[in-house]
């Protein structure tokens, strides 16, 4: 099995060579039949923070969002426990996921909180997108580690192939996706193109996330359904998480 280094929302990888062929994940119900494809789909949550362009402003909103995206999955996951957000000191650069100074404002899961470096780049900006879909996307996490999928797509056995390996991590990424326009489509927010929504950078320029045509169709799908069954990734052709 090749060891996965998770560190919050990235992955490093010890590669190992093998002649194991990608396709969908068998003998992991964690990943395959999880409880949370049952729920119904995402209550509408009135959620409409705006940001301003202040220190201030921007953690009001971010607090706000967080806030919203616990009341819109609270139904769907079982012994849900509520996520607090976390602000760090500006100049503390270190991620707490890979002890790597970052630059530019971070989010990113740190113990049972979202924790939330802010820099001028989300503070200034006049939109949110970037803001949003950092923390949306964060919080994906918040889903697949409650729920026990992230756990189970740490332990999947790859018989030593590199490409299988790579093929779970496009669907751990493509999940995380489909899960953010689930969140999306349960706050209300309208957004008719998402490809400025998939070219927003992540910190770890993760190579992992698939092509841009499955990226869209993931989120898009999520978006649609606006229900977490939409988004099992792990049954899907392997054509759908290339």
């Amino acid at each position: 099995m090749i060891i996965r280094l998770l560190a919050g929302t990235a992955a490093g990888l010890a590669l190992l060579s093998g002649t194991a062929h990608a396709e969908p994940v068998k003998g992991a119900p964690e990943l395959t039949h999880n409880e949370l494809y049952k729920a119904a789909k995402l209550p509408k949550v009135a959620c409409k923070p705006v940001k301003g362009t202040s220190g201030a402003s921007t953690k009001k909103y971010i607090t706000k969002l967080v806030g919203c995206l616990n009341s819109a999955w609270k139904p769907a996951i079982k012994e849900f426990k509520p996520v607090e957000v976390k602000f760090k000191e500006a100049s503390d650069k270190r991620s707490c996921s890979t002890g790597m100074d970052l630059s530019g404002s971070l989010s990113e899961i740190c113990a049972t909180s979202i924790s939330v470096r802010l820099a001028d780049d989300w503070i200034k900006a006049k939109d949110d997108l970037k803001v949003f879909t950092s923390i949306v996307m964060t919080w994906s996490g918040v889903v697949t580690g409650q729920t026990g999928i992230g756990e189970a797509w740490w332990g999947l056995e790859n018989g030593a192939s590199e490409s299988v390996m790579h093929e779970h991590n496009r669907r751990y990424y493509l999940q995380i996706d489909c899960f953010a326009g689930v969140s999306a489509k349960s706050l209300g927010r309208v957004v008719k193109d998402w490809k400025p929504v998939i070219k927003v950078p992540d910190s770890w320029k993760n190579r992992f996330h698939g092509k841009t045509a499955n990226r869209l169709y993931w989120i898009e799908k999520g978006y649609k359904a606006g229900k977490p069954g939409a988004c099992n990734t792990w049954t899907a052709a392997s054509s759908k998480v290339a």
